[in-house]
C-alpha cells in the first residue's frame, strides 16, 4: 500500500512516499523536495555481529549522473567508485544518526541513499539526511529520534532556508544544520569570514526549521511507521564487571592521572597486562567484556577528572592552548612549505603551483565543473606510532582534507590576481588531537611561503565537551588532545581569520548540544584562533613578494575572442605546434584571456610573440619584415604575419625599374615591406619601394644634440 505525506519547507514541497517501491527492504522511501528526488533503503541484520566493540552502521550516498542528465566521462560509461563529494555527503548523513541509536546495539545497519533526480535549487545532500532519518523512523530498526536538516544562506543580510542556486551564488555563508527537536547534533559550515554572532544566529535559525521537519517525520511514523523491534543490546556480565572493576580501578586511575602522554600510555599498558594475567585465563570467552570494562573505567576517570575535579589529563587550564611553533621554507625545491606544531600534533603542508590547465575536472551532480584550488590530507600510521599497511586515502582523510580546503577557499586569490592552480598537501607527522585544524595552520604557512597573496592568514582550533549523564552539567575545553576527543562528547572545529569564521564542523557523541554550548564554543574558539594567528604572523607576516624560483612563471595576455580560433587552429594544430616549439602550457579563456605557463622565460616569451603575431591586425601604413613565399611574373607574395600574406607588385619591388621579379627577390628571402592598402575584400597590397624610401628618410634625419 502506498502512503504519502507532504509539508512545506521554505515555500517548496517536501514529500515522502512509502510502500510503493523497494518492497523487500526493511523500509524504502522516495523523498522529494521540488524536483530533487532521493531513494533511501534501510536494512538491518537479524542478530548482532559477534566479536566487535562498535556499532556497525554503514551509510552510502550513491550518485547517478542520469539525475542531472549527464553521461559519465571517460572510456567506461558507467559510475565507478564514489566521488569525494559522495563520500563527504555519506559522512554527513552518518554523523548525526550514529549517536541516536541505542547504546550497545551491535546489529549491522545499512543506509543507502540513491540520488535519482536533481534540481539545482534543491540540494540532494540535504534531502538525503532527511530521507535517511525518515526511512529509519519508518522501519522496524530501533531508531526513534528523528533528525531534520536544512541549509542556511545569507541574502541581502537576511537568513534564508535552503537557498536556491542563484541565492547560493551571492550568499557569503554555506551552512548545514542538523538537529532533533531538542538539540543540534551536527553543523557543517563554510563562510566568507562570518562574524561569530552572525554564525551563531544562523545556526539557531536553521535549528528552528529543523524542528518542523522533525515534526513531519514524527507524523509519518505515527501514520504508517512499522512497529519497532526490541533490540538485543550488548551488556557486560555483572559478575565480571564487578571483579574487574574491583581489581583494576585504582590502578587505572593512577595511570590516567599521569600528565605525560608517553608515561601514561606505558602505565596503562602495564595495567592492562596485569588485568589480562588476572582474568584472561579465568574468563577466556569474555575477553571482549574485560576490555570493555577497562575502557569504561578509563572514560569514567577522565570525565570525572574534568567534570568534578576541574582539571585536564595534561594539567592545562580548560582554555589553555598547548605550546605552538611555526616554521616555513623547510624543503629547498618545493614551492612553499609550512610546519605547524601544537603540543604533540604536528603537520607539514607543502604548496605546489601549477598552470591553470592543471585544475581538477569534476564529473558529478553539482554545478561546479572544476577545482583550481585543492587540499589533500594524509594520515600515515607512523603519526600515531603504529604499524599498519599503507593504503590510499580513506573517508577520514578525504573528510579532513575537504574541511581544511573549505577553511582556506574564501582566502585564495582569483585567477586574475594569481594565475595559478594551487595544490596543498598536508602530511600528518604526529597526531594527538585536531590534525585537521593543524592542517589549516600549516597550509596558511605554506601559502604565505609560496608567495600566494591570500586575503588574510587563517588558523583553526578544536573545542571539546564533557557532560554529565543527564546533560545538566558541561565543561567546554579549548584545543582538545587525543584522549579528550576519545573520551569526550564533542569535536567542535572552527577555522577562520582575525575578521571571521571560514569553516565549522561539529560532531557529537551525545544526543545534541545546548544552544549555550554552541555559543560558548564559537566565542572561545575565536580567542584561541587569534592567539594562534599571532604565532603565524610572528613567523611570516605576509606572503613572500615573489614565488619560488622553482615554480612556473605565468604570463597573461588578452586577445579579441574572435581570434581564439586562429590561435587554436584546425583540430588544435596551431596551438599544439606552439606548445611543441616552446615547451609551454597554454590556457585560453572564452573572454580572450590567455595564460602562458613555463619554467623557461625564453620559451614563454617566444610563445607570447607567436600568439601576438597570430592575432595582430595588419594596419595600412606600417612596415613589416616579411618572408617571400611565392613568385609570379607580376610580383612576389610575402607573408608579413602568420597566415597574413600580401602582394608586392613588380612595380613596387624596388626604387629602380625591375624587369624580372627574380632579379630582386627569391622564395625564402626576408624583406621589409610597407602596407599601402587593404582593399574591401581584405587583400593586402605591399610595397618594398616605399619601405626603402621610408628607411632612407629616417637615416637622413639629423641626430638631435643631447
Amino acid at each position: 500500500m502506498n502512503h504519502t505525506l507532504e509539508t512545506t519547507v521554505s515555500g517548496r514541497t517536501l514529500k515522502v512516499e512509502y510502500g510503493k517501491i523497494g518492497m523487500l527492504s526493511n523500509a524504502a522511501i522516495l523523498m522529494s523536495y521540488g524536483d530533487t528526488v532521493v531513494l533511501t533503503n534501510v536494512n538491518a541484520s537479524d542478530k548482532p555481529r559477534e566479536g566487535i566493540d562498535f556499532f556497525p552502521l554503514s551509510v552510502e550516498y550513491e550518485e547517478r549522473l542520469y539525475a542531472v542528465g549527464k553521461i559519465p566521462g571517460g572510456f567506461i560509461k558507467r559510475e565507478g567508485k564514489p566521488s569525494e563529494k559522495a563520500i563527504l555527503h555519506g559522512r554527513a548523513i552518518d554523523r548525526p544518526l550514529r549517536p541516536l541509536f541505542p547504546k550497545g546495539y551491535r546489529n549491522d545497519v545499512q543506509v543507502v541513499c540513491t540520488v535519482l533526480s536533481v534540481e539545482n535549487d534543491n540540494l540532494p545532500e540535504i534531502l538525503a539526511i532527511n530521507a535517511a532519518s525518515t526511512a529509519l523512523c519508518l522501519s522496524s530498526i530501533p531508531f526513534t529520534t528523528p533528525v531534520g536538516a536544512v541549509s542556511v544562506g545569507i541574502v541581502d543580510d537576511e537568513f534564508v532556508i535552503n537557498p536556491t542556486s542563484k541565492q547560493r551564488e551571492v550568499s557569503p555563508l554555506e551552512l548545514t544544520v542538523c538537529a532533533t527537536k531538542e538539540r543540534v547534533v551536527m553543523i557543517e559550515a563554510g563562510g566568507d569570514e562570518i562574524a561569530e554572532d552572525v554564525m551563531y544566529n544562523a545556526i539557531i535559525f536553521g535549528f528552528e526549521e529543523c524542528k518542523k521537519i522533525v515534526a513531519f517525520q514524527e507524523e509519518a511514523m505515527k501514520q504508517f511507521g512499522k512497529e519497532k523491534v526490541i533490540p538485543e543490546l550488548y551488556t557486560v556480565d555483572e559478575e565480571i564487571e564487578k571483579e574487574v572493576r574491583s581489581f583494576s580501578f585504582d590502578m587505572i586511575k593512577e595511570a590516567m592521572y599521569i600528565t605525560d602522554k608517553d608515561k601514561r600510555n606505558e602505565a596503562m599498558d602495564n595495567a592492562k597486562e596485569k588485568i589480562s594475567e588476572a582474568f584472561n585465563e579465568k574468563y577466556p570467552d569474555n575477553i571482549a567484556d574485560i576490555n570493555d570494562v577497562v575502557y569504561r573505567i578509563q572514560k569514567e576517570v577522565v570525565r570525572n577528572m574534568i567534570l568534578k575535579e576541574k582539571r585536564r589529563p595534561d594539567g592545562r587550564d580548560f582554555h589553555e592552548i598547548r605550546p605552538i611553533s611555526c616554521e616555513v621554507g623547510l624543503l629547498p625545491r618545493t614551492h612553499g612549505t609550512g610546519l605547524f606544531t601544537r603540543g604533540l600534533t604536528q603537520v607539514l603542508t607543502v604548496a605546489t603551483l601549477g598552470a591553470l590547465g592543471d585544475v581538477q575536472i569534476l564529473d558529478g551532480l553539482g554545478e561546479e565543473e572544476f577545482k583550481r584550488y585543492m587540499h589533500h590530507y594524509n594520515f600515515p600510521s607512523y603519526s600515531v606510532g603504529e604499524v599498519r599497511p599503507m593504503r590510499g586515502p580513506g573517508r577520514r582523510e578525504i573528510g579532513h582534507g575537504a574541511l581544511a580546503e573549505r577553511a582556506l577557499e574564501p582566502l585564495i586569490p582569483s585567477e586574475e590576481e594569481f594565475p595559478y592552480t594551487i595544490r596543498l598537501v598536508s602530511e600528518v607527522l604526529s597526531s594527538n588531537g585536531s590534525t585537521s585544524q593543524a592542517s589549516v595552520c600549516g597550509s596558511t604557512l605554506a601559502l604565505l611561503d609560496a608567495g600566494v597573496p591570500i586575503k588574510r592568514p587563517a588558523a583553526g582550533i578544536a573545542m571539546g565537551l564533557v557532560t554529565s549523564e543527564d546533560l545538566t552539567e558541561e565543561e567546554i575545553l579549548t584545543d582538545i588532545q587525543g584522549i579528550e576527543d576519545f573520551f569526550g562528547d564533542m569535536d567542535f572545529k572552527v577555522a577562520g581569520t582575525e575578521k571571521g569564521i571560514t569553516s565549522i564542523q561539529v560532531d557529537t557523541k551525545i544526543k545534541g548540544l545546548s544552544n549555550e554550548c554552541i555559543k560558548k564554543s564559537i566565542e572561545n574558539a575565536k580567542k584561541a584562533r587569534l592567539f594562534i594567528l599571532d604565532k603565524i604572523k610572528a613567523c611570516i607576516p605576509e606572503p613572500r613578494p615573489e614565488v619560488s624560483p622553482y615554480a612556473p612563471i605565468t604570463y597573461t595576455m588578452s586577445i579579441d575572442p574572435d581570434k581564439i580560433r586562429d590561435v587554436i587552429g584546425a583540430g588544435g594544430k596551431t596551438i599544439n605546434k606552439i606548445i611543441a616549439e616552446t615547451g609551454v602550457k597554454i590556457d585560453i579563456k572564452e573572454d580572450g584571456k590567455i595564460f602562458i605557463t613555463s619554467n623557461d622565460s625564453v620559451g614563454a616569451k617566444q610563445a607570447l610573440k607567436i600568439i601576438d603575431d597570430l592575432t595582430k591586425e595588419v594596419k595600412a601604413g606600417e612596415i613589416y619584415l616579411g618572408k617571400v613565399t611565392k613568385i609570379a611574373a607580376f610580383g612576389a607574395f610575402v607573408e608579413i604575419l602568420p597566415n597574413k600574406e600580401g602582394l608586392v607588385h613588380i612595380s613596387k619591388l624596388d626604387v629602380n625599374r625591375v624587369n624580372k621579379v627574380e632579379d630582386v627577390v627569391s622564395v625564402g628571402d626576408e624583406i621589409l615591406v610597407k602596407v599601402t592598402e587593404i582593399d574591401n575584400q581584405g587583400r593586402i597590397n605591399l610595397s618594398r619601394k616605399d619601405a626603402i624610401k621610408d628607411s632612407e628618410q629616417q637615416t637622413e634625419q639629423p641626430i638631435e644634440q643631447q
